[in-house]
C-alpha cells in the first residue's frame, strides 16, 4: 500500500497549472495595459482589473491545491503539511483580499509575506533524514530549494524597490513554489515498494 494517495498528484500537479495559466490568461484579458515585466500578479487580481475573475480563481484554486497536497503528503514531518496547507490558506486569504485598483493594501501585502515565507520553508519542515526517505523528502534537495526560493524572494523585493522588473522575480518564486510539492509527491510514489517512508515519532507509519 502507498503512503501518498495518488490523488494527491493530481491535486500537486494542477497547482503550478492553474497558477500559470491564470496570469497568462487574466493578463490577456487586461491587453496591453498591464507589463507582466513591471508589475506583480496582484494586479491582475485587483479590484476593477479586467481579469480580475480569473486570477481571483486561480489563487483560490491553488489553495485548495496546497491544502489538499499537504493533508496527502503523509511521509512529510507534521511542521512541513502545516506549513503548506497553511501556505494553501495563505492563498485564499489573498484571493478574497485583493489590492484596490489603485494604490496598495496593507493587509494584502502582509498576507502575501506570510505566504511566501511559509511556502519557502515547507521544504525544510517536511524533510527526513535517513537514506530511506524519498528524494524529495531528504535534507539536502530540501535545503536548496528552500534556499532559491529564499534567494528569489530577495530578489523580488529587490526589483520591487528599484522599480526593476518585479514581475519577472514573483512569477520565478511562484512558479517554483507550486511545482515543488508535485516533486515531493512524485519521488513519493516513484519510491521502490520496498522502501518504506520514515515511521512517525509515534511509531504510526502513515497510513
Amino acid at each position: 500500500m502507498r503512503v501518498v494517495p495518488r490523488w494527491a498528484l493530481l491535486s500537486s500537479g494542477c497547482a503550478p497549472v492553474l497558477l500559470i495559466g491564470g496570469w497568462v490568461i487574466a493578463a490577456s484579458i487586461e491587453g496591453p495595459a498591464y507589463n507582466p515585466t513591471t508589475q506583480t500578479i496582484s494586479v491582475l487580481a485587483a479590484n476593477g482589473a479586467s481579469g480580475f475573475w480569473v486570477m481571483t480563481g486561480a489563487l483560490l484554486a491553488l489553495g485548495a491545491c496546497h491544502l489538499l497536497t499537504a493533508w496527502g503528503l503523509r511521509p512529510a514531518a507534521l511542521a512541513g503539511r502545516v506549513a503548506l496547507g497553511a501556505g494553501g490558506a495563505a492563498a485564499l486569504v489573498v484571493a478574497l483580499s485583493p489590492v484596490p485598483s489603485s494604490g496598495g493594501s496593507l493587509r494584502h501585502g502582509s498576507v502575501v509575506v506570510v505566504g511566501f515565507t511559509l511556502l519557502a520553508v515547507w521544504p525544510v519542515l517536511a524533510a527526513h533524514r535517513g537514506g530511506a526517505a524519498p528524494w524529495g523528502l531528504r535534507p539536502a534537495p530540501s535545503i536548496v530549494v528552500t534556499a532559491l526560493m529564499g534567494l528569489g524572494a530577495a530578489w523580488f523585493l529587490i526589483e520591487l524597490h528599484l522599480d526593476g522588473a518585479p514581475g519577472v522575480a514573483e512569477r520565478a518564486v511562484t512558479a517554483v513554489q507550486s511545482l515543488w510539492p508535485f516533486v515531493v509527491v512524485a519521488s513519493c510514489l516513484l519510491q521502490p515498494d520496498h522502501e518504506e517512508s520514515p515511521a512517525r515519532p509515534d511509531g504510526d507509519p502513515g497510513y
